[in-house]
């Protein structure tokens, strides 16, 4: 980028161009969701249980040190006419997080036997827990650089990158690693060791990535002026409120069940719930997608003209919920088929999987409105909003939990979830006169809730293979029909070749 360059249009095109390509790094999730009845079955769901409680307190721990400069990098990079400013942000927001969590994971290996006593663990797994917290603890400063370097790509309006390493580099990697290790003898230790390796492999190859978009020499020697330094902490910590309360619905359930339960069950629980909450997060890809892609471009447009946002949110709030409404739909009423691939004891996950699926159905409807509102609107309301999820959460947690355990969870979850985006949603109506409601949406949104209706049915009509065919067919029937009626012809046109090759225009 030149300096005193201006900030190009955006167009349906660009955003949907662009979600298609975060939408594939996203598939990230799948393949996680994919790999899991791997896992559980080379180590059990209690191991596994156990591995996602430490990932969840390393995820969450790297989205507190970050203190959301990467999310601001979404605000700040495209705003900045001067690269000696946007290369000192970058540095800023590597430095800091990484320092941090380099100091975060040396004191968790000093402490490690201690900690253990924290973790819920089956009895074969408790003896090993002080080696494997000593070991995993340093995924933590892998994954601070992976988050912020990927983030200052996107920042540059760059989604493609992601996908060769979050899909092959960290995903199918993890999966060979954990088989090699497993193959080798590695018990509860081998998942870690996986997880640490791709890791690794990914961060490694996050600095040729910076190279693509930044001068790396310049990026060790650009000053961090005090403005800056106000700007990208400033901006971050405003935002840092959403961000971790998001984070904190994804990560700390499971760590809360971990500390619920002892032994064995503590672990299980945590498990079950994992599986049924990556399940759960397929359909989000598509809002998900869009989220990385307007948090810098409706950021760059409210500088330069706030109307132009409109066409923007409401495209992507017909696509999500023409496709992930009748995916959800798919998610549970093939739920059972799905989780046959798992280990048997994988079963007791799916009203779990029932509850979280339909939340990020009814989530979809609104689109992207959170991250709309945390780039174009007063930054207090991102922390209202995270305070609204948290309440919720907190409050039918500590009355659900203990009497109906992981299912209790998810409607804690899957509750504080919609209600945080709705809450968004009527802020972004009252600051801006949007919503995402029109005859379009509705359309669409009847369409899909008449193909989820039909799939419905085969659990009356049909069993086994037939059902599962059912349900599938009218899956595909039903996002090519919402998708048909539930966007404009200029949005299918946007959608480009992929509206050629599925005649949508």
């Amino acid at each position: 980028m030149s300096e005193g360059a201006e900030t190009p249009a955006v167009t349906r095109g660009e955003v949907a161009r662009g979600a298609a390509l975060a939408g594939l790094s996203r598939l990230g999730a799948l393949i996680e969701a994919v790999a899991q009845p791997v896992y559980t079955w080379l180590f059990g769901i209690a191991t596994y249980g156990l591995y996602v409680v430490l990932w969840a307190a390393v995820s969450l721990a790297t989205n507190i040190l970050t203190l959301s400069m990467n999310s601001a990098l979404q605000r700040i990079v495209p705003s900045k006419e001067s690269e000696t400013e946007i290369h000192g942000a970058v540095k800023l927001a590597l430095v800091v997080p990484v320092g941090l969590a380099l100091l975060v994971a040396l004191l968790v290996t000093i402490e490690a036997r201690d900690m253990a006593a924290l973790v819920s663990a089956a009895p074969e797994d408790a003896e090993r827990l002080p080696a494997a917290i000593a070991l995993f603890a340093w995924a933590l400063p892998l994954w601070t650089f992976i988050e912020v370097a990927t983030a200052a790509a996107r920042a540059r309006r760059a989604f493609g990158p992601e996908i060769r390493l979050r899909i092959f580099w960290e995903q199918i990697a993890r999966i060979l690693f954990a088989l090699g290790f497993f193959l080798i003898g590695f018990e509860s230790h081998g998942l870690m060791l996986a997880h640490l390796s791709s890791l690794a492999l990914t961060a490694a190859l996050c600095v040729p990535l910076l190279r693509r978009y930044y001068d790396l020499g310049q990026l060790v020697r650009a000053p961090i002026p005090a403005r800056v330094v106000r700007e990208l902490m400033g901006t971050g910590l405003g935002l840092f409120p959403a961000d971790l309360s998001r984070r904190a619905l994804i990560d700390a359930p499971g760590i809360v069940l971990n500390q619920m339960f002892p032994g064995a069950a503590g672990a299980t629980a945590a498990g079950l719930f994992e599986i049924a909450r990556k399940l759960s997060t397929i359909p989000l890809i598509v809002r998900q997608a869009f989220q990385y892609v307007l948090a810098p471009l409706s950021s760059a447009q409210a500088r330069s003209d706030r109307s132009q946002i409109a066409p923007l949110y409401h495209f992507a709030s017909r696509v999500s919920t023409a496709l992930v409404v009748p995916l959800a739909g798919l998610l549970i009423f093939a739920g059972v088929d799905i989780l046959s691939v798992y280990r048997p004891e994988a079963q007791a996950a799916l009203p779990i999987l029932y509850i979280l699926v339909a939340a990020r159905g009814v989530e979809a409807i609104v689109g992207p409105a959170s991250v709309v509102v945390e780039m174009t609107v007063h930054r207090i309301l991102p922390a209202v909003n995270s305070l609204i999820a948290v309440a919720v959460w907190i409050g039918l947690g500590w009355w659900l939990v203990p009497a109906y355990g992981a299912v209790g969870m998810a409607i804690a979850v899957g509750a504080a979830t919609v209600t945080s985006t709705y809450a968004a949603t009527i802020e972004l109506r009252i600051s801006d006169g949007l919503t995402p409601f029109g005859g379009r949406l509705l359309q669409g949104f009847g369409i899909a809730i008449a193909g989820v209706a039909i799939m419905g049915a085969a659990e009356y009509f049909a069993n086994g293979p037939v059902r599962f065919v059912w349900v599938l067919a009218t899956w595909a029937a039903t996002s090519w029909l919402a998708l048909r009626h539930g966007l404009t012809r200029d949005e299918r046109l946007a959608l480009g070749g992929l509206s050629r090759r599925l005649r949508l225009v």
